[in-house]
């Protein structure tokens, strides 16, 4: 079977997906994305030609298909993936935007970076080593930022002889794992990535799989959500007072919208003030609209003229969050200096930045066994925990389990202004799935 694929200029308006790779040193993930960009047909030839130059300058004879994600020059010379890299391509079916983020434990961090805004998470396993501590903490990663949709890639499957026993160990480890972390859709795939076999194309050496390739399940897994279920929000971003001779009392709110659909008419609710008005009109590219959706960019303007800033949360009239000044939310701690109870930080939350105290840390997350151990003074580098904040100024917070984009927050070092955290409302990870959803555990083609 031949999977059709074309160019990313020739390719069609089709949905997007947003997914991230993880997995640990010498998993071969780098290979695994220069396969998946090489045999879809998304590398442009000089870049080919530059990873074979590269290739046989380093004596190998095969071109090194991982060099097509390792830009840095660290990276190459470690044979290690550091930063975050972004790859964008597109088939026949669908559109991606691809982040590659680094396995080696000191750069867990970066993972959150790349799968914040993910819909599928990749996490690759070697299939000599099954699931390890980093694997675990990938998934860990992956449940705490809501990502609905895991695949777990069990590469190197040509160096264990393709044995399907083998594969079937991890996934079940991994699966069971997974639950225990509320993660309900996990897709066990078997793969070399060296080999080409089922990342692209089936394997000719696994017929007792009977599952889609990597590309095929990226190209059906269900993405995006239905923004008319989704209650309204929109963080004002800047404030439009042109007052010129054509529009002397225009005032308008830009910004982009996060979720839920806005219409002319609808009443909504000003946060932090709890001031009411409805909806006036809208402004998208320049001409005026009835409705606007999540993720539109658009500028709203009001019926009443109210005090309207920047960090403003325009919400829906009925279901609009409670502003607060104490927050509980689990967060993972990206910055080498620890995280510590009384520290005081910036809490960057949509358009928002409010100062704030750092009152308790609840507890800390073992990740290999998933205690919550309590007493801990500090959190550090890649540690994920569970703090309450108290900030100078109330937010308007969703929990992170109802709204990924106002349910999350940065905490910042007002000194300097480095990110040292990633916080989601709430807590940590979700509710395992009960009996009836263990069919959502699954290996393709079991």
């Amino acid at each position: 079977m031949t999977t059709s694929v074309t160019t990313t200029q020739e390719a069609p308006a089709a949905s997007l997906l947003r997914f991230a790779t993880a997995g640990s040193v010498d998993d071969g993930k780098s290979t695994l994305v220069g396969r998946l960009l090489h045999d879809s047909k998304s590398v442009l030839t000089d870049q080919l030609e530059a990873v074979e130059a590269a290739s046989i300058k380093r004596g190998q004879e095969a071109p090194d298909l991982a060099l097509l994600t390792d830009g840095l020059r660290a990276e190459r010379e470690q044979g290690i993936t550091i930063d975050v890299a972004y790859r964008y391509f597109a088939t026949a079916r669908r559109r991606f935007i691809l982040a590659d983020t680094p396995g080696h434990v000191q750069y867990t961090r970066n993972m959150v970076t790349g799968a914040s805004t993910a819909e599928l998470a990749v996490v690759l396993v070697d299939a000599r080593n099954g699931v390890v501590e980093q694997t675990r903490r990938h998934a860990a990663v992956a449940a705490l930022l809501r990502v609905p949709h895991v695949v777990l890639a069990v590469n190197k499957m040509d160096l264990v002889d393709y044995a399907e026993p083998v594969f079937a160990a991890i996934a079940e480890e991994f699966t069971t794992y997974a639950a225990s972390l509320g993660i309900r859709d996990v897709v066990a795939i078997p793969l070399s990535a060296l080999a080409g076999d089922n990342v692209v194309e089936p394997s000719a050496h696994m017929d007792w799989y009977g599952g889609r390739t990597l590309l095929e399940h990226l190209e059906t897994v269900p993405v995006g959500s239905d923004p008319s279920q989704e209650p309204v929000r929109f963080p004002v971003q800047y404030v439009i007072r042109p007052q010129t001779a054509e529009h002397p009392d225009y005032r308008g709110y830009a910004g982009q919208l996060a979720s839920g659909v806005l219409r002319v008419g609808d009443p909504v609710t000003v946060l932090p003030s709890g001031r009411t008005t409805t909806v006036a009109g809208l402004d998208a590219l320049g001409e005026e609209a009835d409705t606007a959706w999540a993720p539109q960019s658009v500028t709203v303007r009001l019926a009443d003229d109210i005090d309207v800033s920047r960090g403003d949360l325009i919400a829906a009239g009925g279901r609009a969050p409670v502003p607060t000044k104490d927050i509980e939310a689990s967060v993972c701690h990206l910055d080498e200096r620890p995280l510590r109870v009384g520290a005081k930080v910036l809490v960057k939350h949509t358009t928002r930045t409010v100062r704030a105290l750092v009152k308790d840390i609840s507890y800390r997350i073992d990740i290999g066994t998933l205690e919550q151990r309590s007493g801990a003074e500090g959190l550090n580098g890649n540690d994920i925990g569970h703090v309450v904040l108290r900030t100078a100024e109330p937010l308007a917070l969703d929990s992170y389990t109802d709204n990924r984009r106002t349910g999350s927050f940065l905490l910042i070092d007002p000194a300097d202004g480095t990110t040292l955290t990633a916080g989601m409302a709430g807590e940590a990870f979700g509710t395992a799935g009960a009996a009836g959803d263990r069919d959502r555990f699954r290996c393709e083609g079991a």
